[in-house]
């Protein structure tokens, strides 16, 4: 019988005794927490992140990977998404950019999901800070959701660090160091592990309703709707994934392949399949509206046909590849739009997949799956490029299914066939290991069973090659004194591609509103204003900025000659009511 302690020498919790056997046995479990699979699996990721993103971790606060232009736009949209948050969510698709535009935060995907980060600090260095971290943390997420899928589908886990290392650092998301909602694909694996083992599903074991959790299932689901929050440029075809797997399962069931299914199984999934539907619907309206009022922001098959990678692009790697960047120069030039257009998950992830069409521990069946899964996926994300140009292809689903049309680059389908790519070398890799052991059975107790159970993890090193960057950290630009403290509406010069994403960081300063504004989708109204304050600060365009409602422009000295408004900085005319006056490296005219 277990003795309890009595009090003073008792333990005390909520007012109820503790056993003093479990007090004794708390660091036992504590040590078993701490070296749990999924615990160590979590805490590699995040390390394994910090060293394959370095030196990102090193200058939070001052530096930003790839360049600083779509970072510091995307820093901005982290940061508007918690301000609005704190002060008024009914606006938050109402950004203080783009003035006077609306739902100006669906121009491009819109991050939402990670808006209550952006609750955490303010001003522009949190702002850099925060996309840093995130830039880190993606990475680590997307390698622990592609391990959790392969060990649940059946892996060993030597393949499942094949699988994770390669989803989460393929070459071609070395281009996408700017792009903060490309490089967000941890939820899609993640997502996919749980419902897997919500439904009891592996690929060695096939469904096994006796291991269904629906509180697995439900939390897949609600991972795959906080997926979607993030951006419709992979949740589009995340949703369209989910949809075919779902048909194939009602099929398996209907066709009796599969054992009959709890109730709680089919309640679960009514449930979280309702929420994504919710999810994604409301996501989905300012972007409809957005449609509606700015016809133009529709794509075409003719965007389509200039971001469409040819079928070297797939084999092609990014100027920030550390092993392939330099090798593959000549090629890249050949490209229309490297950025998009170099699709290389790997060549070691690649071989290892092949490998496994031969050797693996899945069945032959589910190999000639995965591999026809994987070349038709390759074959959509061709675009235009594929046969027929596509019309047997992408551009077909391009015209018939919803959503699609918002997409102009087919090349990110790459995701999955990264993924898939990972799942068939996970299955290869598990099979080496297994011959390995059979090698380590019959070393045992010499110095060679200690070699081969290290050769276990040569594949996962090997894929790891290939991982490393020489992706550029610039620094961030300050924000001029006269912005600080600007009350808007607030037009800055020059306004270009070059400035605006600087300006918009700069604006997470109190969030004035600005006129300035930078986004996969620009207003015609912005390149009016561009185009008539190329005479600033002539009549005309202080006219045309009192109509809009701007009372304040912030001219950049540094930052105006080449551009269309080097001459702004011309006295304004007499009786204009325009005081104009110099603050640091910027003239500031109100009125």
């Amino acid at each position: 019988m277990t003795t309890l302690i009595s009090a003073p020498e008792s333990q005390k919790a909520g007012g109820k005794e503790v056993c003093a056997s479990d007090v004794a046995k708390a660091p036992g479990r504590m040590r078993r927490v701490l070296a749990h699979e999924w615990t160590l699996a979590a805490t590699g990721s995040v390390l394994l992140a910090v060293l394959l993103t370095w030196p990102t971790a090193r200058y939070l606060t001052t530096t930003i990977p790839q360049d600083v232009y779509d970072p510091l736009l995307q820093a901005w949209q982290l940061a508007w998404g918690g301000h609005a948050l704190t002060t008024d969510p009914a606006a938050v698709w109402d950004t203080n950019a783009f003035f006077p535009e609306r739902l100006s935060l669906a121009y491009s995907d819109s991050l939402l999901g990670y808006a209550p980060l952006g609750m955490v600090g303010s001003g522009a260095t949190a702002a850099v800070a925060r996309y840093n971290l995130l830039y880190v943390l993606v990475h680590a997420l997307a390698f622990f959701g592609a391990y959790a899928l392969t060990r649940q589908l059946g892996s060993r886990i030597p393949g499942a660090l094949v699988a994770g290392t390669a989803f989460a650092y393929a070459p071609w998301r070395l281009a996408h160091g700017g792009h903060l909602n490309i490089l967000s694909t941890g939820g899609i694996a993640l997502a996919l592990a749980m419902l897997t083992r919500g439904h009891g599903f592996s690929l060695r074991d096939g469904y096994r309703a006796g291991r269904a959790r629906p509180g697995w299932i439900l939390a897949g689901w609600a991972v795959a709707a906080w997926q979607i929050t993030l951006g419709f440029g992979l949740g589009i075809a995340f949703g369209y994934v989910l949809l075919v797997i779902g048909v194939i399962m009602a099929i398996a069931r209907l066709r009796g392949h599969r054992p009959d299914a709890p109730r709680r199984v089919l309640i679960g999934d009514l449930a979280g399949g309702a929420l994504f539907t919710v999810t994604t619907a409301l996501m989905a309206r300012p972007y409809l509206h957005l449609a509606e009022i700015y016809p133009t922001a529709r794509r075409t098959v003719t965007d389509l046909a200039f971001y469409s990678p040819p079928l070297r692009g797939m084999l092609t790697a990014p100027a920030e590849s550390w092993l392939w960047g330099h090798s593959h120069q000549e090629v890249r030039a050949t490209l229309a739009a490297p950025a998009e257009m170099t699709l290389l998950p790997g060549f070691f992830l690649i071989g290892a997949a092949v490998v496994g069409l031969g050797l693996s521990v899945w069945r032959p069946r589910t190999r000639l799956w995965l591999a026809g899964a994987t070349v038709l996926a390759g074959y959509l994300a061709l675009g235009t490029q594929a046969w027929g140009q596509g019309e047997y292809g992408y551009v077909f689903l391009f015209r018939h299914l919803p959503g699609l049309d918002a997409i102009r680059t087919p090349g990110r389908l790459v995701v999955w066939v990264t993924l898939l790519l990972a799942v068939q070398a996970a299955g290869a890799v598990s099979a080496f290991c297994d011959r390995m052991d059979a090698v380590a059975r019959r070393e045992r107790g010499s110095g060679r069973n200690i070699l081969v159970r290290l050769a276990m993890l040569a594949p996962a090193l090997l894929v790891a090659v290939e991982c490393f960057n020489v992706t550029p950290h610039p620094r961030v630009p300050t924000a001029p004194a006269a912005l600080l403290g600007a009350r808007g509406p607030v037009l800055v010069l020059p306004s270009d591609l070059m400035t605006d994403p600087a300006v918009m960081l700069w604006s997470t300063n109190g969030f004035p509103q600005i006129a300035n504004g930078s986004s996969g989708y620009s207003p015609a109204s912005q390149e009016q204003t561009r185009a008539v304050t190329a005479g600033f600060p002539g009549a005309e365009s202080i006219a045309y900025l009192r109509t809009i409602g701007v009372r304040t422009v912030v001219v950049l000295r540094d930052r105006i000659p080449g551009t269309r408004w080097q001459y702004a900085l011309g006295e304004p005319g007499a009786g204009s009511g325009v005081s104009r006056r110099d603050v640091g490296p910027a003239t500031v005219f109100t009125w």
